[in-house]
Parts: C-alpha cells; structure tokens; sequence
C-alpha cells in the first residue's frame, strides 16, 4: 500500500486493549504508526508491541491534535462519549468497542460478515456490538437470508471475561474463598440471572443490548427477540442457546450446509462422537463455533442451536481489527 497509516488504542492496558493489540501483531496491516493511550492511572506504563516497548499515554482533549487516521476505543461509554467526538472531529475514524453510539441512528453497527456495506455511513465513528450480540449475528444473518428468520430467544452463558478484569479476579478470588467485589454474589459454583442493571421492564440492561442490536444490525426493526443473559464461572468465551423460529420451511440439512458456508463460523455437529463447540475450545479463536444444530419440534419451522465464541476476540477486539482491516 502507498499510504502509511496511522492508529491510536485508547485504553491499551484494559482487557479488551490488550487483546487488540495481540491481534494486531498477528494481522500486520500497513500500518506505520501506532499510538497508545490510557486513563491518568494507567499512564506512563510500558507496553511491549511487535518487538517494540511503547510509553502509554494519557488521554487528553488534546490528544487528537496530532493527526491520527484511525482510533480503536476499549476504555468504556464515557470516554468514548466524551473523546469519540473529539477525535473524529480531527479526521480521525473511531471504531468504539463501547455501547456508547450502538443504538445512535447516525453510527453503523458493524459486523463485518453481516453487515459490512453499511460501514460507509460512518460520520467518523463505528460502533463495534456488544460481545454477545456479535457471536448470535454472524450465525443468524445466513440464516435469515435463506429461510427469512420470525423469532429469536436467547439464552446466554456468559464468562466473567465479559465484566473485565474485575470479573476475572472474582472467579480467581472466589476460588480461594474470598468474597466478590464485582459480582453482587459469588460466581463460583454459581450461575447469576444478571448481566448490567435491571431495567424498569424487568430485563437487564444486557438483554436490551442483545435485543435492540440484533434488530438494528439484521436491519429488521420490528424481529421478535427475547433474552436472558446469564453469568456463569467460566473464564473466556461466552455459550449461547438461540432458538430461532423461521418464516418458511427448511430441510435440517440444508441449514447445516448454509451455516458450513457462510464466513466466520466452523460447525462442530457430530453428536454421535460427543462433538459440539465448547468454550475451553473456542478461546484464542476469532470464529464462532456453531453446533447442537436440531429442528424445534414445538412449532412448525424452528431450530435450536448452540453458539460458543471468544467474548474478548471475537466479541470485541478481532471484531474491531477486522472492521480496521476492511477500512484499510
């Protein structure tokens, strides 16, 4: 490539940050530049990039003064509402892995197998969805298109790596007999109904995101979804159930030949010989792992199946690198 481009990471230290920085290294792409920045309590660390030791920064209103091409954001709703601005205001392209601009009609909700033509609406900020929307998408967008899809209910297990390091360290903690500090109850031999806030209607503020995401990025305003999302002990990668009802009849081999197809996604369906997706298995990958894959018998054209991807990768910065890598 002619032009040699240039990146900033905001929030570089964080959990989602560091993995951006992972994929990059293995992704390589022409870029000659790269920058990271941090909260004030983060800054003047060291962080070690293709060979290379980096001072972090702190994140200023003046950061952006220094022309930057593209910026990728993992440092939480009110930086990003706060920066995002800023920086694109200078000709820089943000890609936000926060749920700051998801639900802005004026911000693209990308997932690049899904919906990557939209991402020349931008006005200089994309919004990367939230990790457990992004793993259901890119299985139910195949799935839509062939057989028109008329329902979807979700159930979700979702590992602690989704609530940040603090998550993390009550799993670790828990384990030694510590009590929680993130979670309102130990996560260890325990299973809990409440991902975010419980909102007025009952739901939690997670399985809005789920709904309202679904929705916008299959650009079916008015697609019946339900959710339940669930905190379960498990480190990385989140499982989900999805059921999905269908507008017209399908052969089951036919929706297991569309999934093999589409990109993104590895099928692992051999139920004879105990295989289907896992999450011990699903980490470190940037696919989504689809199995269990069986018609619902309880109405006339549904399915079940079960989908297992690296909530950290997939789920946040290999989504936000592939979105860089096609802007590039």
């Amino acid at each position: 490539m002619d032009k040699n481009y240039k990146l900033a990471i905001v929030g570089a230290t964080g959990l989602v940050g560091r993995t951006v920085l992972k994929v990059l290294e293995e992704e390589n792409l022409p870029i000659s530049e790269y920058k990271f920045f941090a909260s004030k309590k983060s800054a003047g660390q060291i962080l070690n990039f293709m060979g290379r030791d980096y001072i972090v920064n702190e994140l200023t209103e003046n950061s952006f003064d220094e022309h930057f091409d593209f910026a990728i954001f993992s440092a939480g709703g009110d930086t990003s509402k706060k920066f995002s601005p800023i920086a694109s205001s200078k000709g820089c392209i943000v890609i936000d892995n926060s749920s700051a601009f998801r639900m802005d009609d004026n911000v693209p909700l990308i997932v690049p197998e899904v919906n990557l033509e939209q991402i020349k609406e931008n006005n200089g900020i994309i919004a990367n969805p939230n990790c457990s929307t992004i793993q259901a998408v890119v299985a139910l967008k195949p799935l839509d298109d062939k057989f028109k899809i008329k329902r979807v209910v979700y159930s979700t297990y979702q590992a602690v790596s989704g609530a940040g390091q603090k998550g993390l360290d009550d799993l670790n903690n828990g384990l030694l007999g510590k009590e929680p500090e993130k979670f309102p109850y130990p996560i260890v031999n325990n299973c809990l109904p409440h991902i975010d806030v419980f909102l007025d209607n009952g739901y939690t503020k997670e399985e809005e995101k789920m709904i309202n995401e679904t929705r916008k990025i299959l650009n079916k305003p008015t697609l019946k979804v339900t959710a339940t999302t669930v905190r379960v002990p498990v480190k990385n990668s989140h499982s989900e159930s999805i059921n999905i009802e269908f507008e017209n009849s399908f052969e089951l081999d036919d929706v297991i030949e569309t999934l093999k197809n589409a990109p993104g996604i590895i099928v692992q369906d051999d139920v004879k010989n105990d295989v289907y997706p896992l999450a011990i298995n699903a980490n470190g990958h940037n696919e989504v792992f689809v199995g269990r894959i069986r018609r619902d018998f309880s109405v006339d054209n549904g399915i079940n199946l079960w989908v297992v991807a690296d909530n950290i990768r997939k789920g946040a910065a290999s989504n936000a690198v592939q979105i860089l890598e096609k802007l590039l």
